[in-house]
């Protein structure tokens, strides 16, 4: 999008999940807001690639921002997913133990979660978890279940961010990489980007597993971000019923394990691996490590059919060197924000991060509500989720809508043209495939994409031969 104008009271930099959420939080406001990202759409990296989770908060160290955001985020969800049109669903999760041995640490988490502010957590035997969820492994002793535990979609989520954000007055520069930032004598801050210099007042630092480097631009090192790669597979719907909530492994210090769990879209999803890696780009998926989802998975869910697996992908946490969220004002550089460090539960935290964000800028700025803020976004109608009744009238009114373009997920020619033609809309296929869901189904677009190649061109005024598939 063209800037309007080259100074702001606030820059953001990162379009992902916490950047789109800390603005949508300061549009509430009475301030000029920009969020620049090199890619050219919102949730381009971490944010895109997770296991869309929405946890209850019973794993993160009582005291850390990682437990506090993460609750307080759980408890925004519900309230959020209405106003803003995303989809979730409070599913439950449930932390399998396979080992009677390890009986004793459900109790600890148990007793985590509580002194976290958990609510809704119980000890399940071997007989309460197989009722529950019958396709959990034979051997599973016991279980610790959490009520609030929940999925989304993470897609749907930062975008819902992102465009009531732009309704409320933020500006969005995209395909715009920061290269500098500079703190001038009077306290404002010159970011220089590919598409120009601009100057703000304050600056939030939100670019995941760049964040040390945009910190290091201005203030002196203080942590670095190391990039864990995690590794999924995903299976077709007819997968999705084996089981109804989310199933943990007891954790690591790496992580939680490998999870099992259904998707807002009726997929079965399996993963993450965790492996640091030194390249802050490579998002390939490998054998060994899809080898250790589908042997690893398996320990905890019985009778899972690989051979439904329609594609495997993977994705980068940024994982900071101090073991927690780094969301704080730079001690010597006033006026610079870092939000950085955030890993699991970063997607669950993101509406609290943006709260704890709104607080530190009111010790730096004055902020002044809007009257004429406006607190809800309606999403892209989907037609597969609709009653019969309300598909054939809005068929009726537009037949865009009963021309179908995406067999798998049964997406619409009218869908995909409001992708593209809302604010803020998708210049890409995966652009159009994270907002419809065109393109995710069992051919993982091999039917739909030429159509949907040729509605980009024609909407977007470019030639075929100019549409990407991402940034």
């Amino acid at each position: 999008m063209t800037d309007k104008r080259h100074e702001y009271d606030i820059a953001v930099i990162g379009a992902g999940v916490t950047g789109c959420a800390a603005a949508r939080e300061l549009s509430r406001y009475e301030l000029s807001v920009i969020v620049l990202d090199r890619e050219s759409d919102v949730c381009e990296g971490t944010s895109k690639a997770n296991s869309a989770i929405i946890h209850a908060g019973f794993d993160a160290e009582p005291g850390t921002l990682k437990a506090r955001l993460n609750v307080r985020g759980n408890s925004m969800m519900t309230e959020l997913s209405r106003d803003l049109d995303i989809p979730f669903i409070r599913c439950g999760a449930m932390v399998a133990c396979t080992d009677e041995a390890d009986l004793p640490k459900l109790d600890e988490l148990l007793e985590r979660g509580r002194k976290n502010g958990v609510p809704g957590l119980r000890i399940l035997s071997s007989e309460e978890a197989h009722t529950k969820e019958p396709a959990l492994a034979d051997d599973v002793c016991g279980a610790l279940y959490a009520e609030t535990s929940g999925i989304v979609c993470p897609f749907g989520m930062t975008l819902a961010f992102a465009e009531n954000a732009l309704a409320n007055g933020v500006e969005f520069s995209l395909s715009n990489e920061v290269k500098s930032v500079t703190r001038m004598q009077d306290g404002r801050f010159v970011i220089s980007a590919e598409k120009g210099d601009i100057t703000a007042k304050c600056v939030i630092n939100c670019a995941g597993i760049y964040a040390d480097k945009i910190h290091d631009m201005v203030c002196e090192p203080s942590f670095t971000i190391n990039a864990r790669r995690g590794e999924y597979m995903l299976l077709d719907r007819s997968a999705g019923g084996i089981v109804s909530s989310t199933i943990f492994q007891l954790p690591t210090k790496m992580g939680k394990g490998i999870l099992v769990t259904p998707t807002v879209h009726g997929n079965l999803l399996l993963g993450p691996t965790a492996e640091d890696i030194g390249d802050r780009e490579d998002t390939a998926t490998t054998r060994g490590g899809l080898d250790t989802v589908r042997r690893i998975s398996a320990l905890s869910v019985k009778n899972i059919p690989y051979n439904q697996v329609i594609t495997s992908f993977s994705g980068l946490r940024a994982t900071g060197s101090t073991g927690d969220f780094i969301i704080r004002e730079d001690e010597k550089v006033k006026g610079f924000i870092d939000a950085a460090g955030i890993e699991s539960p970063g997607l669950t935290s993101a509406p609290a991060i943006a709260e704890y964000i709104r607080d530190i800028v009111a010790g730096i700025m004055p902020l002044r509500e809007k009257a004429d803020f406006i607190p809800t976004r309606k999403g892209i109608t989907l037609l597969a989720m609709l009653p019969d009744e309300e598909r054939a009238e809005l068929i009726k009114q537009n037949p865009a809508y009963g021309r179908i373009i995406c067999r798998c997920s049964s997406v619409s020619e009218g869908e995909i043209a409001d992708s593209i033609g809302r604010p803020l809309g998708a210049t890409t296929l995966d652009g159009v495939k994270r907002r419809t869901g065109a393109g995710m189904g069992r051919c993982q677009g091999g039917f739909c994409s030429p159509k949907v190649m040729a509605m980009l061109a024609e909407k977007l005024g470019i030639s075929i031969a100019e549409v990407k598939k991402n940034g």
